[in-house]
């Protein structure tokens, strides 16, 4: 006789997801009953890639799974009596959520004893959960001391006093940044545009154990977003905005306190240090955590304000910034100096080891290093992996034509600058700008090329005064009646300050109403704040939002937004998307529709097929269109800028 082979009963196997904040059950055909029947928590079933033993090799699948969240499913764990349903991976999860959650084994060497023995015994499975790139698998010890601080960084987010209900995956960085802060005194939070990042930020501060105060460096229009929001999230929060004509940074301020200042204030400061002995500028304080938000603006390693940054004494950096992909390796390594310096260690190590193979060997192995070095001190998601629930967002191009006054001056322009002829080496970079800068401004209307962007020319706006002569506005023009007889609220972005004045009084004009509010850098950061405040809150408010590109292309909050309007198009398409980003982001609830203007048949066409070309490549740096231009030949850019006849 020939025994029948036993099959083992299949029983739930549980693999800790660091990016969930929570655990992936999977192991038998009807996850949810079989769940239900050993009385775990419900969660939500998807499909999430694993490593699964086949035989004697490991391979990474698909694997459908039911996802529950860490807290609630640590607290059932460690109730748990009955596990006759459970896998080993499971009952190893089951013994660390209860040596975790007992206060008696939570600290000194018994607790670490304990979840050695622990992580001894968990199988694969308890640890499938695959690096990005698919090619292993955390160690057991590693991923059980993550599930040790995610938990603790629940318990603190519970009652620490955070004002906020944390998605998985920005919990998830607080407890990132909380191990990296404590191991490594700094790291890179680079968050796709809209994900929260200033929220993980101020759970950060809010829940860490402080012994000096906090210092928070932004953009100057940012200040009040940072005051609004640390009063929303973490209203118990001492802040002080050290900025303006009478600011004072108080000797005793105590442990705790968020510090908010700006960027030129730091440069400020910084440089008043080197002439003087005074005590009470920001880098001759020592401050707990420093913040730097927008952190582009330290891009450049030799400037002033990245100097000052590096500068700052603090026991822990964190550098913010929504768009790495703009970063080349020099302005990557800015960043990591003033964050983790390292890391990467200094400028010439650094050029040696990376920029030099990289960028003249297009060395494949020194790419793959650079990466595997960074990866551990820099937390990057995408809206498209962590936002699912973000409303669609539909992109659309608007063509636009030219009327007869924009066609002769358009004409005229390139015929006179090729007449003319350019200069060789850096001077003729300088004369093709200029170029290009007054061919922007015809197509964007001739007032604003006429008035050589002097706001204050032609005080006596009137709606006959720009109906008729520019073709992009008038399509804004009826855009925006549309968008308002709809009762939706839109934003649009323009790079000039003359254009937004041209659309501030036009607009206004045409819809009956006082000039709509244009938010540009020359106005105060209160006047700003209260813009802002108003367009999302007030009920009365003006349904258009005017803003300048570089003054409001980030960090602000604009949910209330459904459309978004580019008017004129900036080089660098990253300049773009953090503009749109602040609508489209955690908070919009509306599927959001985002115009971006093109005059038909002028070198704007050129520039919208190189944003076209570039979306969406990731691992590639992002440069500035108009240097392609200013490197061509005279024939090339005649072939670009000559308006064509076919629109």
């Amino acid at each position: 006789m020939i025994p029948l082979a036993i099959q083992p009963t299949p029983r739930l196997q549980a693999t800790y997801l660091p990016d969930e904040y929570g655990f992936a059950w999977w192991g038998v055909p009807d996850i949810p009953s079989t769940m239900s029947t050993a009385g775990l928590p419900a969660g939500r079933m998807t499909t999430t890639r694993l490593v699964v033993p086949d035989g004697e090799t490991l391979n990474v699948e698909d694997v459908d799974v039911c996802v529950t969240d860490l807290t609630t499913t640590a607290q059932c764990l460690s109730a748990l009596t009955r596990v006759r349903h459970l896998d080993d991976s499971a009952r190893a999860w089951r013994t660390a959520s209860r040596f975790t959650l007992r206060p008696r084994t939570r600290r000194g060497r018994d607790a670490d004893e304990a979840f050695a023995e622990v992580a001894a015994t968990l199988p694969p499975a308890g640890h499938a959960v695959p690096t990005p790139d698919g090619t292993a698998i955390p160690t057991a010890g590693a991923l059980i001391a993550r599930f040790r601080t995610d938990l603790d960084t629940a318990e603190q987010l519970h009652t620490g006093q955070v004002q906020a209900d944390l998605r998985p995956y920005q919990a998830h960085g607080v407890s990132w940044l909380r191990e990296r802060v404590r191991d490594d005194g700094g790291a890179v939070l680079a968050d796709d545009m809209g994900l929260g990042k200033t929220l993980q930020v101020i759970a950060l501060l809010a829940t860490y154990p402080a012994a000096r105060p906090h210092l928070v460096v932004c953009p100057t229009s940012l200040l009040g977003n940072w005051a609004r929001e640390l009063q929303r999230f973490a209203p118990h929060m001492e802040v002080l905005r050290y900025h303006g004509s009478a600011r004072r940074l108080p000797d005793d301020l105590p442990a705790g306190t968020v510090v908010l200042t700006s960027y030129p204030l730091l440069r400020s400061d910084h440089g008043a240090q080197d002439d003087s002995s005074d005590p009470s500028g920001l880098t001759s304080r020592r401050w707990d955590m420093a913040v730097f938000d927008e952190a582009q603006q330290l891009k450049n390693p030799t400037s002033q304000v990245t100097r000052a940054a590096v500068d700052v004494d603090a026991t822990a950096r964190i550098i913010m910034t929504g768009t790495p992909v703009e970063n080349n390796l020099d302005e990557l390594w800015s960043l990591f100096s003033v964050a983790v310096p390292q890391v990467l260690g200094t400028r010439p190590r650094f050029r040696t080891r990376f920029a030099t193979p990289i960028r003249q060997r297009q060395s494949r192995t020194a790419a793959a290093r650079l990466s595997d070095t960074i990866a551990p001190y820099m937390l990057r998601r995408t809206k498209g992996e962590v936002a699912l629930e973000l409303p669609e967002r539909l992109d659309s191009t608007v063509i636009c034509g030219l009327t007869p006054a924009q066609r002769t001056l358009y004409r005229d322009a390139v015929t006179a600058a090729f007449t003319t002829g350019f200069h060789t080496g850096a001077g003729r970079s300088g004369q093709i700008l200029t170029l290009l800068t007054s061919l922007k401004q015809i197509c964007n209307h001739p007032d604003q090329y006429l008035r050589k962007d002097d706001p204050n020319q032609h005080p006596d706006h009137h709606a006959d005064r720009y109906v008729d002569r520019s073709a992009k506005f008038d399509r804004v023009a009826e855009m925006v009646d549309e968008i308002v007889a709809a009762r939706e609220y839109t934003l649009i972005f323009t790079q000039y300050r003359a254009m937004g004045e041209i659309l501030a009084a036009g607009l206004a004009e045409q819809l009956g109403c006082d000039p709509l509010p244009f938010l540009h850098g020359g106005l105060p950061a209160a006047e700003r704040d209260e813009m802002v405040r108003r367009f999302q809150e007030d009920e009365d408010a003006p349904p258009v939002l005017i803003l300048s590109l570089r003054a409001a292309g980030f960090g602000l909050n604009l949910t209330r937004a459904s459309h978004v309007i580019h008017y004129d198009r900036w080089w660098n398409p990253a300049v773009e998307e953090q503009a749109t980003a602040r609508a489209h982001r955690i908070g919009q609830k509306n599927r959001l529709s985002v115009h971006t203007l093109v005059v038909g048949g002028t070198f704007e066409d050129y520039i919208e097929k190189m944003h076209r070309a570039k979306k969406g490549l990731a691992d590639a740096v992002t440069g500035d269109d108009s240097a392609e231009l200013t490197s061509m030949s005279d024939e090339e850019l005649r072939d670009v800028l000559e308006l064509k006849e076919t629109y």
